[in-house]
């Protein structure tokens, strides 16, 4: 990031780019996330091409502005929205951080000292910080209130998606899920989530299908979404380490090798779009164009 850079410089144009996310990895509800390899830019000032305005109604705009900003922005886009791929999640974060930058600057240093803030308010308005914290550090992302902590891990896997042509709502989904839970239920998806954790900080394959195993929330929205239930089995059944639903759904994601990747993308039911993606390390970034 260009240290050098300042907002306050009309006749700069400052741009963000914020990778998707895929939440929850099977126990970790509203817990974990990963950032994945596509991307969603958006800026203030000299559009680019192929770009949209966003309008009011934009969870972009609606963060920026809640956020104090007062520029028009545009917006361009990879990942599908209401897919379970984090969109609302990385345009909220890509609102504040522009807020930001345009009340701020835009120097690394500044940018740095106010992730805490950003992250803060971006999954206030998201209501979970899950996506909003993979999307704005990259990674692997623990998170918690204001809290967000990468999980180092060995491994480079690769992450193959399969995205079906439904939507899902995320806050009608979430109506859906029980409001208590069984004792023996809970003891499980904790003791999962710390599984999970600990065998992506030892690089342990072997341990992946089973921490990725969850009670709360999957086989609840599968009800909605039986052909995304097919197509995890699907995955795991073709060799992938583990899969899970992303986020509310209806997405699949499944964690494997780059060597098997194909073979776990050929394995997907027909009906969905397939994508072979790889986790951002990088997460939210500021740059002039």
């Amino acid at each position: 990031m260009n240290d050098s850079i300042n907002a306050n410089n009309l006749n700069r144009a400052i741009a963000v780019r914020v990778p998707a996310s895929s939440a929850n990895l099977g126990p970790g509800f509203d817990v974990l996330g990963l950032a994945l390899s596509l991307h969603i830019e958006a800026g203030f000032g000299n559009p680019p091409a192929e770009s949209n305005q966003a309008d009011e109604h934009h969870p972009l705009t609606v963060a920026f502005r809640h956020c104090g900003g007062t520029e028009d922005l545009w917006v361009r886009s990879q990942m599908p929205m209401g897919k379970g791929l984090g969109f609302s999640g990385a345009a909220r974060v890509a609102g504040c951080i522009l807020a930001h930058a345009q009340k701020n600057g835009a120097g690394a240093k500044e940018f740095a000292q106010a992730k805490k803030e950003i992250l803060r308010i971006s999954s206030e308005l998201e209501g979970h910080p899950d996506n909003a914290a993979a999307s704005l550090h990259g990674g692997f992302v623990a998170s918690i209130g204001g809290f967000a902590v990468r999980v180092p891990t060995p491994l480079d896997p690769a992450i193959v998606v399969w995205v079906p042509q439904q939507q899902t709502s995320t806050k009608e989904s979430r109506t859906k899920l029980p409001a208590t839970l069984p004792f023996e239920d809970a003891v499980f998806n904790v003791g999962h989530t710390a599984l999970l954790v600990a065998a992506l900080a030892a690089g342990d394959i072997a341990a992946l299908s089973v921490a990725t195993q969850d009670r709360l929330h999957q086989e609840l929205r599968f009800v909605k979404a039986p052909d995304s239930k097919l197509a995890m089995q699907a995955a795991v059944d073709a060799g992938a380490w583990c899969a899970w639903l992303s986020g509310s759904g209806p997405t699949i994601a499944a964690m494997t090798s780059m060597a098997d990747a194909q073979r776990v993308d050929d394995a997907l039911p027909k009906n969905g779009a397939k994508m072979v993606l790889r986790v951002a390390q990088q997460g939210a970034e500021l740059f002039e164009i």
